[in-house]
């Protein structure tokens, strides 16, 4: 079998598991470069009979998957992956393979960048490095609230943690109860009363026909001028061009960006120069740990597909 294993930006899948066993019997090439579009990717992939992919990173749509006559299973990191067209992927029969997901990495990351916002580190870092001393002045979290879009494994994170912080925590999505909220330590309310409310406001929702466009204008006009929007779920959920304006006209203290409509982002991208904002590049589950997951169980997938038993099926 050719294996291909893409999208390993910083060259570290490699060491990230055991692959040992499957390099024996079978050739495994890994791919450090970023998709650059459709003709050259199907060129690249067309002899490989097995397709590993991390998350979104790697559109695998049905213009690609109908160019790769060889294609026989593809692999992802985590149990979602919108990237991948799971119907034409079922018909060709091929089967698609997934790993499990942290709950603890995306959640960290969500916190630091408020915690970045509400005390100013990285305007001070870089004020630090031009030679000045104390130039903002910082936002406490204990006593504030925090508005939870989207109460999931991700989200109930987000509300535990907060609790550490003395927060008010509130949530809201389209089928949570009062009574699930109240399990997970927050306080139901309605879309438009968190953002109404909340003094930090962070996404964490499954990108869907429902969920895109969700923060817009509308939501991003009922925020305080002194509320902080923190995204690292997925860039469409957040009208890009609506929070520009906003941020831009000063209507809000900031916005953490961890993920974009396009990735990687492109290098003009007006987003880049908008003030009152952290950007990182989807570095929500870009940790050692989660890594080390991934590959490994990217691994056992491939492992358990080749001996009949294929494990952790999606599609």
């Amino acid at each position: 079998m050719k294996i291909a294993v893409l999208d390993d930006y910083q060259n570290v899948a490699r060491d990230m598991a055991d692959w040992s066993g499957l390099q024996a019997a079978h050739e495994v090439t890994f791919f450090h470069d970023i998709y650059e579009g459709l003709d050259g990717f199907a060129r690249r992939l067309e002899p490989y009979d097995i397709v590993c992919v991390m998350r979104e990173r790697s559109p695998f749509k049905a213009d690609l998957i109908e160019r790769l006559p060889n294609l026989k299973l593809v692999v992802t990191a985590g149990m979602r992956n919108a990237a991948i067209d799971l119907d034409a992927c079922k018909a060709r029969g091929i089967p698609v393979l997934g790993t499990s997901n942290s709950a603890q990495a995306t959640p960290e990351l969500a916190w630091g960048m408020m915690l970045a916002m509400a005390r100013n580190i990285h305007v001070e870092d870089a004020r630090m490095r031009e030679g000045f001393w104390i130039t903002t002045l910082g936002t406490d979290l204990q006593g504030k609230t925090l508005g939870i879009v989207g109460l999931g494994r991700l989200g109930r994170k987000m509300a535990q943690i907060a609790q550490a912080f003395d927060m008010k925590v509130i949530a809201w999505s389209h089928n949570l109860t009062a009574e699930a909220a109240a399990d997970a330590g927050a306080t139901r309310v309605e879309k438009a009363e968190l953002f109404r409310q909340a003094d930090f406001i962070t996404i964490h929702y499954k990108l869907g026909d429902r969920s895109r466009g969700l923060v817009g204008a509308g939501e991003l006009a009922l925020m305080k001028p002194t509320a902080y929007l923190v995204n690292t779920s997925r860039g469409p959920i957040v009208d890009t061009e609506a929070l520009i304006v906003t941020l831009s006209a000063g209507r809000i203290a900031g916005a953490g960006i961890d993920v974009y409509d396009a990735e990687p982002l492109a290098p003009g991208h007006p987003i880049r120069r908008c003030p009152r904002t952290l950007l990182t590049p989807h570095l929500g589950y870009v940790t050692d740990g989660c890594y080390r997951n991934f590959y490994e169980q990217i691994v056992e997938d491939i492992e358990a597909w080749l001996k009949g038993e294929p494990i952790r099926v999606l599609a």
